[in-house]
């Protein structure tokens, strides 16, 4: 928040502009100014472009749509309600409800999430205190509905990718009421 002197010795709270961007299919660009970089340096959400753009992914610019931090417009110019938005996100993704719900609660503990299409899983999470880049991640993490089954074979590859990759597994199950709980997945030796 910045403040705003009213009185001598007083001040008011001054809430700060949202960012403004546009939805762009896979992803959303934030505008060029300093708050939409602060999104990045403070608390590592999406990639900063050459131009001085954030790319988010659209997971998090949900979060922080739904978080009052940002603006969406759409390809008219036309402001895109945080409903709209879970409604065409879906369309790109049919699970997007449950791996937004896995990486909202993440993010509401303190962790910092990132995508982890490169180690075959949704997300990669840091330990609090951790930004990407100082350390390396401590889980991978696997959004799953609670109705939802995984197989032996998936369950496995899954356990396979973590342990190659030298991290956790973390499987996320959301319920019908988008609570998640979390199981932590390890290789033990007897």
């Amino acid at each position: 928040m910045q403040k705003k002197k009213t009185q001598p010795g007083k001040t008011e709270q001054k809430p700060k502009a949202k960012v403004s961007s546009t939805w762009n299919y896979e992803n959303v660009i934030t505008e060029s100014s300093d708050e939409a970089r602060d999104f990045y340096s403070k608390s590592r959400f999406g990639t900063v472009l050459d131009d001085g753009k954030v790319q988010l992914s659209l997971i998090e610019a949900a979060f922080l749509l739904e978080k009052g931090k940002l603006n969406v417009l759409d390809g008219r110019k036309k402001k895109i309600s945080f409903d709209s938005f879970l409604k065409k996100a879906r369309k790109t993704d049919p699970d997007f409800w449950i791996r937004y719900s896995v990486f909202k609660d993440l993010r509401n503990r303190g962790y910092i999430v990132k995508t982890a299409l490169k180690f075959g899983a949704d997300f990669r999470v840091y330990d609090r205190g951790i930004k990407p880049g100082e350390d390396h991640a401590k889980w991978v993490v696997y959004p799953v509905h609670e109705a939802k089954a995984l197989t032996w074979y998936e369950f496995a590859a899954k356990n396979r990718v973590a342990h190659s990759t030298k991290k956790r597994l973390l499987i996320g199950i959301v319920d019908d009421e988008c609570d998640v709980t979390y199981y932590e997945i390890r290789w033990m030796r007897p």
